[in-house]
């Protein structure tokens, strides 16, 4: 199969020194995509000035999608970036986490027509977070001291056959680490803007996937990231967002109202 055009997006919020490693991972990868668009839900003006600084040396073009920050609206930032790829092929991550060199490659080699791909990540202690983000270049694999989930940091790529399998369920799908064709979520019209707040929108947006017959491809012993260690955000807004999750199950949703189409 031909290589397909490829965005890298990665979505932020306030936090710069993460999103500076997390773009040095991405111009560091051996096999480049077309651009990296930067979802960014409302971040200051050090957010800014870090991606203007970063811009004319990037290897490929980077684009920085922002609106004003109205509180958590991440899925209505990831329409607008994705709005502004002309890729046929999406690789979504956070800007909290460090790439692999091999990330972009090992996803693409992943992509097949009529399905979405959900990866894992490796985490980091906060220990090591710390130490991370005061120097300049990371470099991080399997044996690295301060990682947990140290599974999901094993890259085996001759036996990336047997961490791969294929099923019709949403769940465990995380934006962090997850691939799509444009004309897919384009299909589904893309995330659901009524999700406001943490939580979910990444599952029900894989659950219309799925309500497409799009098929969850689900990978590991590849695409390897490491997770830097936060302090989890306020889910006030998750009961409401499993409801919407469940709804999209039990009623075979396959598009939503509110998405890709209105932002």
């Amino acid at each position: 199969m031909l290589v397909p055009r490829t965005s890298l997006i990665i979505s932020t919020y306030n936090w710069p020194a993460a999103l500076k490693h997390c773009l040095t991972s991405a111009a560091q990868q051996k096999v480049l995509p077309d651009d990296v668009i930067i979802a960014d839900d409302g971040s200051g003006e050090e957010t800014r000035a870090l991606i203007e600084e970063m811009q004319p040396h990037f290897p490929v073009p980077l684009v920085h999608a922002w609106h004003d920050d109205l509180g958590f609206r991440k899925a209505e930032i990831l329409n607008k970036a994705v709005k502004q790829s002309s890729a046929d092929y999406l690789i979504q991550v956070d800007g909290d986490v460090i790439l692999h060199p091999l990330f972009v490659k090992d996803h693409l080699v992943a992509a097949e027509p009529g399905t979405f791909v959900r990866g894992t990540r490796a985490r980091l202690t906060a220990t090591r977070t710390a130490e991370l983000l005061g120097s300049p270049s990371p470099t991080l694999h399997f044996f690295s001291s301060g990682v947990y989930n140290r599974l999901n940091a094993l890259r085996l790529p001759a036996l990336k056959s047997l961490g791969e399998r294929k099923e019709m369920k949403c769940r465990n799908v995380r934006g962090s680490n997850l691939a799509f064709w444009k004309s897919d979520f384009i299909r589904v019209n893309g995330y659901n803007n009524d999700l406001q707040g943490w939580g979910h929108e990444d599952e029900e947006l894989a659950a219309r996937f799925i309500n497409n017959s799009i098929i969850k491809k689900i990978i590991k012993l590849s695409a390897i990231q490491f997770h830097l260690h936060h302090d989890e955000l306020q889910k006030e807004n998750e009961p409401f967002h499993s409801k919407i999750v469940e709804e999209a199950i039990i009623n075979k949703v396959k598009t939503c109202r509110n998405g890709y189409g209105r932002s």
